[in-house]
């Protein structure tokens, strides 16, 4: 039996990223897997984990490269939307994996929190579903056969080792041919700051108005997705949704102690 795969991204359903990815593992796995590419009808990036609540989302069936046997749909919502919509309505069976991108540009730290690739992925999780955020680090020229043959491999082994419905793996595949890539590292969400975040200009009308801009302050801890992207590896990053800060937990619990508090309710 095929295992089933469903495609997004942030960029939109036409960008070049998600159409190279659907293709290349449609020609190098098309016997074991079925394709479902459903995503934005424009680009939604920075879209974090947001979904439409006041307004229809509206499907539209869509081809790639005159491609019949690739079941395509573009819906007018955010990157999450497409994956919810598409488990819970529009398949007929559950997806075997869910793989967001090849998005243009890294996920890397902290910036994966605003990031709709990531948080496609992350949605496929929420719906039981093992996922993975795919990015690409160039911005400025198209470059995505590498990534996508990259994950073309990566796949039957995932499979073959039977992988959780709990994994969220955040990929991302560094500039340059295979030839510049020096392998491979399994490693932790970095820490990326923002310097100069807005500037502030003028319109015609004299009235003042913020750009999101900025310049990027990485830091390369040892063994961070931020250090192996600047090493020119491939960076695996596995992800959960426990977010709880159990380091936190006995101080609270000390404070508690506070007769004050204990009495809460009690009087």
């Amino acid at each position: 039996m095929k295992k089933r795969v469903l495609i997004t991204n942030d960029d939109g359903i036409f960008a070049e990223g998600i159409q190279t990815l659907a293709q290349e593992l449609h020609e190098q796995l098309g016997d074991v897997l079925e394709l479902f590419i459903i995503a934005p009808d424009h680009e939604q990036s920075a879209t974090s984990h947001a979904i439409t609540m006041h307004r229809p989302l509206r499907v539209e069936k869509v081809r790639y490269f005159h491609n019949p046997e690739l079941h395509c749909w573009s819906v007018n919502g955010t990157p999450s939307d497409c994956v919810k919509l598409a488990v819970e309505y529009m398949l007929e069976e559950k997806p075997d994996l869910v793989v967001s991108g090849i998005n243009r540009g890294s996920n890397l730290g902290t910036d994966v929190l605003y990031s709709g690739t990531f948080s496609a992925a992350a949605e496929g999780v929420v719906l039981g579903i093992p996922s993975l955020a795919v990015s690409h680090t160039e911005v400025k020229r198209s470059g995505f056969d590498g990534a996508a043959q990259f994950i073309c491999n990566l796949l039957p082994r995932l499979w073959n080792n039977h992988i959780s419905e709990r994994t969220l793996l955040n990929i991302n595949v560094p500039a340059g041919t295979n030839g510049d890539i020096k392998g491979v590292e399994i490693t932790r969400l970095g820490s990326r700051r923002y310097r100069n975040t807005f500037q502030k200009r003028i319109d015609p009308r004299g009235r003042s108005y913020y750009w999101l801009a900025g310049e990027l302050d990485d830091s390369y801890e040892k063994n961070s997705d931020v250090a192996a992207i600047k090493n020119h590896k491939i960076s695996i990053t596995p992800v959960h949704f426990d977010i709880t800060d159990y380091e936190m937990m006995e101080p609270l619990n000390q404070l508690l102690d506070d007769q004050v508090l204990k009495n809460v309710g009690n009087e």
